[in-house]
């Protein structure tokens, strides 16, 4: 669903390329696998994320996209990257190009909830780096897989 923000700035910008900052949430359980979202109008799969509303913190923004997206409150978030540029560019069916400019924030959860967002979001899961659907987005391997900040190696 497009924020109310963005759908202001097309109007006034019409198709012109907007960058978006945006949050995701490289979330995984005890045993490693990486939570995942299914977005019900595509069918893919990805990672929890969104937009960053006028006046709220990246921080702030990932906590409420995760709660949106999976039902499950997430503990702590650590930022753990940013990326963007040309390659988290994406145009939409209705033709609007948008580049991402995304705060990467990881969070150990070990259950599944619902969507709360249950319009936007059709399925939630857990996946192993073998079983792992592709995602749209090219994040960098070490920022889904690898080790954090404050977890050994």
């Amino acid at each position: 669903m497009t924020p109310g923000y963005i759908r202001g700035l097309r109007e006034l910008v019409g198709r012109r390329l907007l960058l978006v900052p945006s949050v995701a949430v490289v979330a995984r359980d005890g045993r490693g696998r990486l939570l995942m979202v299914r977005d019900r109008e595509s069918g893919v799969w990805g990672l929890p994320a969104g937009a960053v509303e006028p006046g709220e913190s990246p921080a702030a923004a990932a906590h409420r996209e995760f709660m949106e997206e999976t039902g499950v409150t997430p503990g702590e978030l650590a930022l753990v990257g940013a990326v963007g540029g040309a390659d988290f560019r994406h145009t939409y069916p209705n033709g609007d190009p948008v580049e991402y400019q995304i705060f990467v924030f990881a969070a150990r959860v070990d259950f599944v909830g619902a969507p709360s967002d249950s319009a936007e979001i059709a399925e939630v899961a857990f996946f192993s780096r073998t079983d792992a659907p592709d995602l749209p987005l090219p994040y960098p391997d070490h920022l889904l897989w690898g080790p954090w900040p404050r977890e050994s190696t």
